[in-house]
């Protein structure tokens, strides 16, 4: 039986994406330093950055992961207080 690094699980609040690996971020030890840890529904998680995630979403060239960027974008601006 071959297992996959990568995984989509539906849930009831919507989609959890799971990877082992990212074309263009790497492996779990070569994203780890753009990571920060979350707390979610009470468990500790790590997570990629915002500015992380940008930088994958970028690097993918595909028309809907770069469509989201303007999304992700606007909220960095609100994080950093640039509205």
């Amino acid at each position: 039986m071959a297992f996959g690094l990568n995984f989509t699980l539906s849930t009831d609040l919507g989609d959890l994406d799971l990877f082992g690996e990212i074309p263009g971020g790497g492996n779990y030890d070569q994203l780890l330093p753009g990571t920060e840890e979350r707390e979610i529904f009470g468990h500790a998680c790590r997570v990629v950055s915002l500015d992380t995630l940008l930088r994958l979403k970028r690097s993918t060239g595909r028309a809907k992961d770069l469509e989201a960027t303007a999304e992700l974008e606007e909220i960095k601006r609100r994080q950093e207080g640039r509205f």
